[in-house]
C-alpha cells in the first residue's frame, strides 16, 4: 500500500474514534427521551438537575464546568428551567456578578422520579453493570485527556 493510500485509509469513517463517540452520545440522548419527555425535561436540563441534586446551589460557572457547557448555552437553558419552576436564579451575596442557581421544591422532587432512569437504561440496553462501569471509567479518562488539550 502506498503512503497516499495509507493516509486515505486514516480518513475512513470506520477508523475514527470520534464517530462512535458522537453516535453513542446522540443515541444515548435518544434513549433518554422517552423517560425525560413525560417529565417535561430535555437531556441538558436533566444534566443540570443532576449537578444541582449532587452539589446543591451553585454558580452558573460551576454548572458550566461540570456540564462542559458554554455560558451562551447555559443561560437560556437555566432561564427556561426557572420558568418551569425547577430552579431559582439569584445574585450571590458575596459578589453580585455571580449568579447562583438553586433547586426549587419542584426541582428537588424530580430527583425521586428520575432515580430509576439509569437502571432502566442499562436494563433496556442489556448492558451488564460491570461492563458499563468499566466503559464509564474509560470515558472519564478520555474526557480528562481531552480537557488537557481542548481550550
Amino acid at each position: 500500500m502506498s503512503p497516499s493510500e495509507q493516509a486515505e485509509d486514516r480518513l475512513l469513517l470506520d477508523r475514527q474514534l470520534c464517530f462512535p463517540l458522537y453516535a453513542a452520545a446522540r443515541l444515548t440522548q435518544r434513549l433518554y427521551k422517552p423517560y425525560l419527555d413525560p417529565l417535561g425535561l430535555t437531556y441538558p436540563q436533566y444534566i443540570v438537575l443532576m449537578i444541582l441534586w449532587e452539589e446543591g446551589p451553585c454558580s452558573v460557572r460551576r454548572i458550566n464546568e461540570r456540564a462542559l457547557l458554554q455560558t451562551n448555552t447555559t443561560t437560556p437553558l437555566l432561564k427556561r428551567m426557572a420558568q418551569m419552576g425547577l430552579v431559582e436564579r439569584k445574585r450571590a451575596d458575596h459578589d453580585e456578578r455571580v449568579v447562583m442557581i438553586a433547586l426549587t421544591e419542584r426541582g428537588r422532587a424530580l430527583r425521586g422520579q428520575c432515580a430509576c432512569i439509569p437502571t432502566q437504561l442499562l436494563t433496556q440496553m442489556a448492558y451488564p453493570p460491570a461492563e458499563a462501569l468499566a466503559l464509564k471509567q474509560q470515558l472519564d479518562d478520555l474526557v480528562a485527556r481531552l480537557r488537557q488539550v481542548v481550550p
